[in-house]
């Protein structure tokens, strides 16, 4: 790569990494990335009610395929060093400046213009699981043929140099509910019920769930608030979180079925309320073969078939996979980078190799160059 765009991909990341912004804050960020992406000639397309910016190059006469290739754009909240901040410890810079590369790369190659079309998707929110149904409902993928995306991989997933086809995100569900109750006297507990002795009964019960072993599965309480400064003060109210994790969407519903049956049969026994206040959750993968055996190639063309990796299954989720989820019709894969990423994603003093950057801008690069030769059927084998 020639050394002027290297620093071009260096500065951009430097300044993407040291402005991050949250989910649905993501203003200048949006704003940095329309000006980049009309400097280089894309069609671009922003919204009203929210952030995000969408950027068409190429042809989009219906005549050749019309590729996308999604970044996330969103920080996460955290403290750093004794300080609550917008932080990148995702990737998620190096997502964006990975797919202006992309950009960058195609623009230099006239040759390929004509025969492919290829939509820039800088989506916001992914960390809170909302941006890509966001940009579904925007009709951003609807004429689109293909859909690839890219994330960055802890070192113990995928090791440095190397790249899978496919990351196998599990499921990830989010339940919160109140408990409603009257307040007694710690003298007179027939009185009320103890909400956190009811709580307790919740978890008791979630312990007794059990589900298809051979699928990776698992549910836990991650909130639990109760009581006060008054020591003397029987609780009737609290707040409860659990976490749900299931490496299938069927699974899934399963387990928040059976989540439900359990508060739901928790309030006739203790004769309380419990108002559910959230019920959210990101799909599990839903991956194309085709678009899989594509970025296969792309990884073997780059880096050679010594560094190609099986499909990652991971427990973690990204909501790129409500795209498929919502538009069946579309081819998905998300390459997974390995870049020595350590200590691990969400880590406050997350850090890469940065050198990986510019694999990640090759494969996606190949990916769009062999769309382009409409090549479309590869037999591949794993070491």
């Amino acid at each position: 790569m020639k050394t002027q765009f290297k620093e071009k991909i260096k500065s951009t990341f430097h300044y993407l990494h040291t402005y991050p912004e949250v989910s649905w804050e993501e203003r200048n960020t949006t704003a940095y990335i329309k000006n980049l992406l009309e400097q280089a000639g894309c069609k671009v397309q922003t919204f009203e009610d929210c952030t995000g910016v969408i950027g068409d190059f190429g042809n989009f006469t219906g005549q050749v395929p019309i590729i996308a290739i999604r970044a996330d754009i969103d920080a996460l909240w955290q403290e750093v060093n004794g300080e609550l901040q917008a932080n990148h410890s995702c990737g998620h810079d190096a997502h964006m400046t990975m797919v202006l590369g992309v950009l960058w790369n195609i623009k230099e190659d006239t040759s390929l213009q004509d025969k492919i079309g290829v939509r820039f998707i800088f989506q916001p929110a992914e960390e809170v699981g909302a941006g890509a149904l966001k940009l579904v409902e925007k009709g951003v993928v609807d004429d689109v043929d293909y859909l690839y995306g890219i994330h960055l991989r802890p070192y113990q997933e995928t090791p440095n140099g190397f790249a899978t086809p496919a990351i196998q995100h599990g499921a990830a569900g989010t339940i919160e509910f109140e408990i409603h109750g009257d307040d007694a006297h710690g003298a007179r507990p027939h009185l009320t019920h103890n909400a956190i002795e009811i709580g307790n009964h919740i978890l008791n019960a979630l312990n007794t769930i059990h589900l298809n072993p051979s699928i990776a599965h698992s549910i836990k309480v991650t909130k639990f608030l109760s009581g006060g400064k008054n020591i003397n003060i029987i609780p009737g109210k609290a707040s409860v979180g659990i976490d749900l994790r299931a490496q299938t969407n069927r699974l899934m519903d399963q387990l928040k079925q059976r989540v439900l049956d359990i508060l739901q049969s928790t309030e006739k026994l203790y004769d309380t309320e419990i108002i559910i206040t959230n019920n959210y959750g990101i799909a599990a993968a839903e991956v194309s073969n085709e678009a899989k055996e594509v970025a296969n190639k792309a990884i073997i063309n780059v880096l050679g078939h010594a560094k190609l990796t099986p499909p990652l299954v991971t427990p973690g989720g990204d909501d790129f996979h409500f795209y498929t989820l919502k538009k069946p019709h579309l081819k998905a894969t998300m390459v997974g980078l390995g870049c020595d990423l350590k200590p691990g994603l969400h880590h406050p003093n997350m850090t890469f190799e940065r050198e990986s950057l510019f694999n990640g801008i090759k494969i996606l690069t190949e990916i769009v160059n062999l769309h382009s030769k409409k090549e479309r059927s590869y037999e591949i084998h794993y070491d």
